[in-house]
């Protein structure tokens, strides 16, 4: 059985009200625009049928009318004749055209009426249609927009970042231990001639193990 089960359900509904109770919104609006669909089709083979119907009423009231010309005519043609008792025959066959008329003209009169009101439910129900497939493009949105969310949230909280700043920061005090190392070897020491050359040697190893390193974190 669909969410909704005649035409006027589906025009009187809140279809926001009916999203906002469902628990599943997406799944609601594919039933909500799949009855939809459905009863557009049933609308719209009704008023098919209808507009046959009156094609039909129509042709049978326009058949009735040359019949009673056609009684006119045999009347006027027997009392040419002087047979007045055909002529009355034809006149009250006439007549009996004309009661059927009436009855097919107000029939037809129902008819437009449906037809009518099949048009204006119509315009209506694919209103409601359009609106349900707008909202259904926009929880899509959101769907896909908080699908994205989540796969952030889950990037930076899954230790991977945070295990790249621990390494930076690792690489960093590496560089903060060797310059301290290399000021380290100015501390209580002499500049005699052989202090120097060693001096030079011991910074000269590791200003090329500092190079190497900024080179890496590209610094």
């Amino acid at each position: 059985m669909g969410i909704f089960s005649r035409l006027g359900d589906i025009l009187n509904a809140n279809i926001s009200a009916l999203l906002d109770r469902a628990e599943d919104p997406e799944k609601m609006i594919r039933l909500v625009i799949q009855e939809m669909e459905d009863t557009l089709i049933e609308v719209r083979s009704s008023a098919v049928k209808a507009l046959a119907d009156r094609k039909d009423l129509e042709r049978r009231v326009a058949e009735h009318r040359r019949a009673q010309d056609d009684w006119s005519q045999k009347a006027e043609f027997a009392l040419s004749r002087d047979r007045e008792d055909l002529a009355r025959g034809a006149l009250m066959a006439r007549q009996k055209l004309g009661e059927d008329i009436a009855l097919l003209e107000t029939e037809l009169t129902g008819i437009n009426e449906a037809i009518a009101k099949f048009d204006e439910d119509l315009s209506n129900l694919q209103k409601r249609l359009e609106e349900a497939k707008t909202r259904q493009k926009a929880l899509e949105i959101r769907m896909n927009t908080a699908t994205r969310r989540v796969q952030v949230r889950q990037t930076l909280y899954d230790g991977r970042i945070d295990a790249a700043l621990g390494r930076y920061d690792s690489i960093e005090r590496r560089i903060a231990e060797l310059e301290g190392k290399a000021d380290a070897y100015d501390l209580g020491r002499g500049k005699d001639l052989a202090g120097e050359f060693a001096e030079l040697e011991s910074s000269t190893a590791v200003e090329d193990e500092l190079a190497a390193l900024k080179r890496k974190l590209g610094r």
